[in-house]
């Protein structure tokens, strides 16, 4: 059977992502390369052309240099590094059954605080800016508001997710209508170098 040009896209999307966390991690231990492929029994050059986003790795592949990384394999497959804001719209249930989705992933070495925000209508809270490295996310419960960084707020409905540099100043507003949110607040553990 033929793979679709999207199909084709995101499997070039998600090695691309593979290779750029196989080198974030790499880097951030202060790895070569050479060390790595010794590491996993790859060639360099295998590594040089995932870490470039041109390869295609295979689940034991990556799994090899996860270990050697000591990662978790998930860590390599996540789409989206460093704290760049993500809205994710509210998507509808499936009308026969239960529906899941994963929203989010949070990877090991972060200290997780859980709240539920319930702002009434007409009210705005300045948030005042965590330790470096924190991520705010906000997952909208009923009513709407505009949160989000100062800079770039976004507006949210019931279902909505939102996260962000929780490091830097943030707002919630609301409008005519009140809001409750779930505030997920994930910050680094002390000493964590990621």
């Amino acid at each position: 059977m033929a793979k679709s040009s999207s199909s084709s896209r995101w499997e070039s999307s998600a090695a691309a992502a593979a290779g750029a966390q196989v080198q974030r991690r790499r880097l951030q231990r202060g790895m070569s390369q050479a060390e790595l492929a010794r590491r996993t029994g790859l060639s360099k050059a295998t590594l040089s052309q995932l870490e470039a986003g041109t390869g295609n790795p295979t689940v034991d592949t990556l799994d090899a240099i996860a270990v050697a990384l000591a990662v978790p394999l998930t860590d390599l497959l996540a789409r989206h590094a460093g704290p760049g804001t993500v809205h994710l719209p509210a998507t509808p249930a499936a009308g026969d059954g239960p529906t899941r989705e994963l929203l989010r992933r949070i990877s090991g070495g972060h200290s997780l605080e859980i709240w539920r925000l319930r702002l009434p209508a007409g009210t705005t809270v300045d948030g005042v800016p965590h330790a470096p490295g924190t991520t705010e996310h906000l997952l909208v419960a009923s009513g709407g508001l505009v949160a989000g960084p100062a800079d770039d707020p976004r507006r949210l409905d019931a279902g909505d997710m939102l996260a962000f540099a929780g490091d830097a100043p943030h707002r919630y507003r609301t409008g005519d209508v009140p809001a409750d949110v779930t505030v997920v607040i994930a910050s680094p553990v002390a000493g964590d170098t990621g």
